[in-house]
Formats: structure tokens, sequence, C-alpha cells
């Protein structure tokens, strides 16, 4: 099977720069920026912008925007087309607080007006303009397919299909023979999402799809070493992981908490190179997640939810994950 490239999912609160560039160390061939709300970029909320922060080791730069309002898309595209390589559009998002306002995958409901959106988009950027979308609502049939190719007429780039609708959210089974219809019928690239989870997934999902790319989400989430391990059991690639030799220097019942342990003391790292002295706002959350599926997860979720200082968080962090290496359990 011939590699195809690795996206790291635009995850809100999850794919934050340090996390995004750590996914990149791993393995992710692209990251797209947390999905920001183009209403606040056009107020000039310093808040948004900074979700939308870059640095030149994530390169290309794909920042993701959605919103209900044509004019506010358009002017954040204009102004973030001039720093961004790719601008890549979100209509796959299926939060009631999002759809609420007509944004995400609830414009797949009204493909004029997002098709007419798209258009406004790529007028005025002076740069790629890619889109990504679920299946379709869940009411009727659904949309995503006839979407891509009037978009692919418009112009887009390439459009990321999660295999879902927006009545779904993450329930089921991503429908892969939906997204390999689109791959058959399309020439832009389309690339898969959904259900992809380590390199079993990866190569069925191939194989049904047909796609161009992948883009991994959840499994990521206190996993960016997903990405290596994909290219390593589907012989992408023989480089060496960027952990060295923990794989053969660790007992294999303990091998995943030491790679937790390299990967959750590279994002710490890569935080502070990043932060220019503010505070991470994600670092909780991921603190959670890199401890996820390891023996007393449980207990320490509990005690991170209580803990207020950073430093503190990162040191109960580093040091359950050390004591994980050296425990006689680890449940997957």
């Amino acid at each position: 099977m011939e590699p195809v490239p690795l996206y790291l999912a635009p995850m809100a609160g999850v794919t934050d720069l340090p996390f995004r560039l750590l996914a990149r160390e791993c393995g992710a061939d692209l990251t797209v920026t947390e999905f920001t709300a183009a209403a606040g970029l056009n107020r000039d909320d310093a808040r948004s912008w900074r979700r939308l922060e870059s640095d030149p080791r994530e390169s290309p730069f794909i920042p993701q925007i959605f919103g209900g309002v044509e004019e506010e898309m358009v002017g954040t595209t204009r102004a973030l087309s001039s720093v961004a390589d790719v601008i890549d559009l979100n209509f796959g998002c299926p939060a009631p607080k999002v759809c609420r306002n007509s944004a995400g995958a609830a414009l797949l409901g009204d493909p004029d007006r997002l098709v007419k959106m798209v258009r406004a988009c790529i007028e005025v950027s002076d740069v790629p303009v890619s889109v990504k979308v679920r299946l379709g609502t869940g009411s009727g049939p659904n949309t995503a397919h006839s979407i891509a190719q009037r978009l692919q007429e418009e112009g887009v780039l390439r459009i990321a299909v999660h295999g879902r609708t927006l009545r779904q959210k993450y329930a089921g089974e991503a429908d892969w023979e939906e997204i390999g219809e689109m791959v058959r019928s399309l020439s832009i690239p389309v690339v898969a999402n959904g259900d992809v989870k380590d390199a079993d997934s990866a190569f069925r999902c191939l194989t049904v799809t047909g796609a161009a790319g992948l883009m991994i989400g959840r499994a990521a989430i206190g996993n960016p070493d997903i990405f290596h391990r994909i290219k390593k059991g589907l012989g992408w690639s023989n480089s060496p992981p960027p952990w060295g030799d923990l794989e053969s220097s660790i007992p294999q019942k303990n091998r995943d908490a030491a790679i937790k342990l390299w990967c959750w003391k590279r994002y710490c790292e890569l935080a502070d190179e990043t932060s220019a002295g503010r505070r991470n706002a994600h670092l909780k959350r991921h603190a959670i997640s890199f401890t996820k599926g390891l023996d007393g997860a449980s207990e320490m979720r509990v005690r991170l939810h209580r803990t207020q200082n950073p430093e503190e968080l990162i040191q109960s962090v580093s040091d359950f994950l050390e004591d994980s290496t050296k425990s006689e359990k680890v449940i997957m």
C-alpha cells in the first residue's frame, strides 16, 4: 500500500500549538489548528487569535475557522491569507453551541448557503482553501457528496470527510464506504476521517476508501505516537521514533507508559517554548489524556481535577507516568 499523508485532526481544546508540534515530531505529516470562530477573529479577540499562533516547525500552517455569517468568514479568510499556507473551513463540527448558530455541520442542511460562503472565501483568499465536512445532518439524505462536487467546481484544494452525520456525532461506526464513493467521483483529494486508531484500521480504511490521506482525531488524544505507529505498522517509514530506544530498553508491558512519559515531557517542553510566558489553558486536559488507559488513571484524574498549580500538575503526571513504567500491570 502506497503511503498517504497523515493529518492531525483539528480538535477544540486539544490541538494547541505545542500538541501540534509534538504530533509532527511523532510522524504527523500535516496539522490543523483547533477550530476558531470567525466572529471572535473579526472582533480582534486576543484569545481567538492565540489559537491560531504557529511556529516554523509546523509548516505548512493550516488554520481552521468556522462561522455562520458569510461576512465574518470572508473577513477572517482575507486576514489569514497573508500568514497561512492553506485555510480550512469547518462544516463538520456537531457541537450544539456551534450548530445553533447555523455554523459547523448545521450548514450541511443548507447546501446553497454553504457553497456560496466557500465561494466568497475563495474569492478573497491569496492561498488555497480546503473544507472539512460530515456526511450530512442525519435529517434526510446525506448531502456531503453533492456539496463536494459543487465545491470542487468552486476550486477548493481538498475535502476532509468525517464518516458520520451531525445527528450521529461520534456514535456508531464511520461509513468508509460512502467516503469511498466520494473519492471515486471527485478529482480533488479526499481525506478520510473517523475510526482510524492504529495501523490495522488505517489499512482497512484506505482499502475501502482509496482516500488521498487519513485524518486522525480522538485516537491521537494522549497518544500522539499513533502517527509513528501507523507508519511503522504499514511499512511506510523506517525512521527511528523520537523517543529513541525506549521500545527495546523497556519491558513490553511498560512500553506504552514509557512512551506516554516521553510525549508528556516533550509536550511540556514545547509548551514552554511557545507560550511566551502565558498560562497554558489546555494543560489540565492534556494531563488527564496522557494518564488515560493506565492502571490507577481514574484516581489520578480525581487528583488532577483538584490540582490548580501548573508546576504541581506537571510533576504529578510525570511521577505517575514514571511509576507506570515500573508497574506490573498496564490496562489497555
